[in-house]
């Protein structure tokens, strides 16, 4: 037996050699239960990742590291793959996925991280042993040992001389193909195109959003936040919004900046309607402040979600609006009009890719075609119990043409009786020129640092 090592913590292998039992460190092994968690079996990193670190015992300094990690990893897998695959002696689309994880999780730290890289290797070739075993672990450390005796900038020198721009596109900044050509058919310039993937790879910071009649804007400022350019209700939170007492007393919320000026330009232009409704309400960011202009303005107000959970999710902001669960494309069954709807849809995601990593790797082309269906059902249902005069708004977090312009379109031309309000009034002065797009609210990521919102706004003829 080998000094210093009780008997139960020697392990044998098939040629008599004895290991150390494998001991990794705790954010390595949370970050690949989660990552594996999302990428083997369809989990949401955003959920999964909160809830492991609020069960765990790690401390600030390690839940950053494993936070990094997750999202880190999911970011940017695609080029970790390319890189890995360079060095592997077997085609890696064949490798085993519980070893490609560990190995991306490596990769990431090696090229992404200030991890030293005996350290990124020993660390991960470790946690390689608990998860994988002995056989795949001596992979993985070859592996590992042969990719890092390259620099990243090597790495990105090859991947230069790719001369197919969106081949080469899709490795540097690890998107796939057909969403690098869905944001290129938008902003038609290479260069900007760029930009924008360059823009979804940096982790967003937390940005509060205060609840007229609960909190202001002014309330964020007092704990250290800083004001949200364009929207007078938010602001950028550089620690954790958990800790944030407005937060826990549910006075003020967690929202992205565009979606709270989606929020902002549809209560500016139903200001006149005495109903709103939010017919895809769920989780309830929107909601929230919806909810909270209305009651201020003695607006009544009501939201629809399809999912049993979220509904319940938005009963808890909401402030006691009544909340139905139906399937929006039937909210005709509930027999009521509205003065005005919002339809903030189920889409892509594609513009809120730096928050949802792994949205980029499941989602499809084929997707899309589904749920433009979806979109153009929900619109048609929605106008149904819109009143004459009424304000319809339709939102989604996605750039891509068929979701945004062509779903507009499309409906206008089934709609006759629908017709396009500009929302360039209804904007900060800053956004009128460079957040618009046809009349419509058309954020950018990379332009405007916020999820890649768009809105359009139309009226019912009277």
């Amino acid at each position: 037996m080998e000094q210093g090592l009780p008997q139960e913590k020697l392990l044998s292998n098939t040629r008599g050699r004895k290991f150390s039992a494998p001991h990794p460190d705790g954010p390595r092994l949370l970050a690949y239960d989660i990552l594996h968690e999302v990428n083997r079996n369809g989990g949401y990193s955003n959920l999964l990742l909160p809830k492991s670190l609020a069960q765990s015992s790690l401390d600030e300094r390690d839940r950053g590291f494993a936070t990094e990690l997750v999202y880190g990893t999911l970011r940017m897998q695609g080029r970790h793959d390319w890189i890995l695959s360079q060095v592997s002696d077997r085609p890696w689309n064949e490798v085993d996925p519980s070893l490609v994880d560990v190995a991306r999780l490596g990769a990431h730290q090696l090229f992404e991280m200030r991890v030293p890289t005996h350290a990124a290797v020993s660390a991960t070739v470790e946690l390689g042993r608990k998860v994988l075993g002995e056989s795949k672990a001596s992979f993985l450390n070859a592996i590992l040992r042969k990719v890092s005796q390259k620099s990243l900038d090597e790495y990105v020198s090859d991947i230069a001389l790719i001369e197919d721009d969106f081949e080469r596109l899709e490795i540097l900044h690890s998107h796939p193909q057909w969403i690098i050509s869905a944001y290129m058919d938008k902003l038609r310039n290479i260069a900007e195109v760029e930009q924008l993937l360059m823009a979804n790879n940096i982790a967003a910071r937390p940005t509060l959003v205060s609840w007229p009649g609960l909190s202001t804007q002014q309330d964020l400022l007092d704990i250290g936040a800083t004001a949200t350019p364009f929207s007078p209700y938010g602001a950028i939170y550089d620690g954790s919004p958990a800790s944030v007492d407005l937060i826990v007393s549910r006075k003020a919320g967690v929202q992205d900046e565009g979606s709270q000026l989606v929020a902002d330009v549809f209560s500016q232009i139903s200001r006149d309607r005495n109903s709103w409704l939010d017919v895809c309400a769920g989780p309830g960011g929107k909601a929230a402040l919806l909810a909270a202009i209305a009651k201020n303005n003695e607006i009544e107000f009501s939201a629809n979600e399809i999912s049993d959970v979220r509904a319940k999710l938005v009963r808890q902001v909401v402030q006691g609006a009544l909340v139905t669960t139906l399937d929006a494309r039937e909210i005709a069954s509930l027999q009521k009009t509205y003065g005005a709807i919002l339809a903030d849809v189920p889409c892509t995601g594609l513009g809120a890719l730096r928050r949802r990593p792994e949205v980029r790797w499941r989602r499809s082309v084929a997707d899309l075609k589904s749920l433009v269906v979806l979109q153009s059902e929900i619109i048609d249902a929605s106008i149904s119990v819109l009143e004459p005069g009424g304000i319809f708004g339709y939102a989604t977090c996605s750039p891509h043409l068929s979701e945004t312009r062509i779903a507009v379109s499309e409906t206008l031309k089934r709609h006759p009786e629908m017709e396009v309000l500009d929302v360039s009034p209804y904007l900060h002065p800053n956004l009128r020129e460079t957040g618009v797009d046809r009349g419509s609210l058309t954020l950018w990521t990379h332009r405007h640092n916020t999820d890649a919102m768009f809105l359009s706004v139309m009226r019912k003829k009277k």
